[in-house]
């Protein structure tokens, strides 16, 4: 995968937190802290933007839907 090299500019109580946990070999080097951390957001914005959408959806139109012809293949189904 493709890499760009930035310029940020972070807090210093943030930026000592980072290099903690560098040393603690929980991070290999600040770079990879900051990527780890810009992903995590990005993906929980994600999930977010997910629940919102979801929360557009009608549930009784949905579940209209999903029952849309389950009545005919009820027929069709053997009896066990």
């Amino acid at each position: 995968m493709a890499a760009s090299k930035i310029a940020i500019t972070i807090d210093d109580k943030m930026l000592k937190q980072i290099d903690i946990l560098v040393k603690a070999n929980y991070f290999p080097n600040r770079s990879r802290a900051i990527q780890d951390a810009v992903a995590e957001k990005l993906a929980r914005l994600e999930k977010s933007r997910l629940a919102q959408e979801c929360a557009k959806l009608d549930p009784e139109f949905e579940q209209s839907l999903a029952e849309e012809g389950f009545s005919v293949e009820m027929e069709e189904w053997p009896e066990y």
